[in-house]
């Protein structure tokens, strides 16, 4: 009996300095979240003010390198051309978790007036363009670099390891050239002596400040981009039956396509798009020209939906042409897997975020039709990816700056709460998995 009490009293024990130890390690997340903000805000606006397009991120990769090397991290740097990684290895034993942010930045000519705004101009696809972090990376750098640092501050008491991945060319790399999440998975980040066993990612939106939203399943599409080629028989605008115009032709694939989503697919199963973003022919206005190209996107989030959307999309592409005399090459490439939140962990770590940000700011979030290659390391181990609001106080959020904007706006109030719950996330993960 006595021996039953002994056994009790060391288990009760073992059980408060566990909670004990939890309860101190939120206190100090909250405590140094609150003590680096200045710092975190001046690192997102030196990303800001500094942006490099996607596997350009050079300048941005040396800054956050030597971040982390000044926390006395192990890293490794020249992942996918310009990741880099970071490894924090706890003072206690167990598990490997990994937190990502991405690096790139966006063509786009920024119009905040912000103090710190981009001048940069550079060259993309043959034009002169501005370069914007006009999507939050700046943002989500900062974050993750914040969060280093404050898990950093208690490595003493974190059971097992922490790989920060920085990644590249988020937004999509050029074509010739391969990048991103894919690349970094390719070289390895997932495998070796610190393979992760789940990952954690957020992103910035124009949600309320400081609001934490998730969606268990699919959260984000997969992302498909399509190319089109329409070859006719050039000749005078005068005399179009001595020829096949590529432009009607063009014309009837745009509105034939459209009735895939809308009339062809169950749209019960899942949601779909297909969008024509640009067409290009003809070089003068009595000419009949002998090629259009187009391209486009494609939008869905059910694996077996995108399968048949595909199918249907190369037939009627070139069905549609034929019906005018004219040839359409079609051809795809994959941008992203669907955005897919592993449901155990989303449930598991729902209370973390709820804890953080209080259970009335954590909201269920609906589908975005935006993609994210974040998705690639979802296919391989379990993720979590969630939004973080940082919309303009006062501002409803229907009237907040989107993404990808030239007036996109981070309410910089929101990066410590994006601090402290990725640095929670990691650290009740890492908890949870060494009882």
């Amino acid at each position: 009996m006595k021996l039953a009490k002994y056994f009790v009293t060391i288990v009760l024990s073992f059980v408060l300095s566990s909670a004990a130890l939890c309860a101190d390690l939120e206190t100090l997340i909250s405590q140094k979240s609150e003590e680096i903000e200045a710092e975190v805000i001046k690192l997102r606006r030196h990303f800001h003010e500094n942006p490099e397009l996607s596997n350009r991120e050079i300048e941005t990769a040396k800054t956050v390198a030597a971040y982390l090397k000044d926390l006395g991290m192990e890293i490794e740097t020249g992942i996918a051309y310009t990741g880099v990684v970071g490894i924090l290895k706890g003072g206690k034993p167990g598990k490997v978790v990994a937190l990502r942010a991405d690096m790139d930045a966006l063509p786009v000519t920024e119009q905040t007036g912000l103090s710190f705004a981009s001048t940069k101009r550079t060259q993309y696809n043959g034009k002169e363009v501005g370069v914007m972090h006009a999507c939050g990376h700046d943002a989500h750098m900062a974050i993750l670099l914040g969060t280093a640092k404050v898990l950093a501050s208690m490595q003493e008491h974190i059971p097992g390891t922490i790989k920060f991945i920085f990644q590249p060319a988020e937004e999509g790399a050029p074509p010739e050239e391969g990048g991103g999440a894919a690349m970094m998975i390719e070289e390895g980040v997932l495998a070796g002596e610190y393979a992760p066993e789940a990952i954690f990612g957020l992103h910035v939106w124009p949600y309320k400040s400081g609001d934490i939203l998730y969606r268990p399943k699919g959260a984000m599409a997969a992302v498909d981009t399509f190319f089109v080629e329409v070859t006719g028989k050039q000749t005078h605008g005068s005399s179009p039956w001595l020829g096949v115009d590529p432009i009607v032709a063009a014309s009837q694939i745009v509105s034939a396509i459209q009735t895939i989503p809308s009339r062809q697919l169950d749209i019960t199963a899942a949601p779909s798009v297909i969008t024509v973003g640009t067409i290009e022919g003809g070089l003068r206005h009595n000419i009949i020209s002998d090629k259009v190209t187009m391209s486009g996107t494609i939008r869905t989030f059910d694996k077996g939906v995108r399968k048949e959307l595909l199918k249907r999309l190369k037939s009627t592409v070139e069905t549609a042409a034929s019906l005018t005399g004219a040839k359409a090459d079609f051809k795809v490439i994959s941008a992203t897997l669907v955005t897919y939140n592993d449901e155990a962990l989303t449930q598991q770590m729902l209370p973390t975020m709820q804890k953080v940000v209080g259970e009335e700011h954590v909201r269920h979030n609906s589908v975005i039709m935006a993609g994210e290659d974040f998705s690639y390391f979802q296919d391989k181990i379990p993720g979590l990816y969630f939004m973080l609001g940082i919309g303009a106080d006062g501002v409803p959020e229907e009237e907040m700056k989107t993404n990808h904007s030239p007036d996109f706006y981070v309410n910089e109030k929101a990066l410590k709460t994006g601090v402290k719950v990725m640095s929670s996330l990691a650290v009740d993960y890492l908890e949870s998995a060494s009882q």
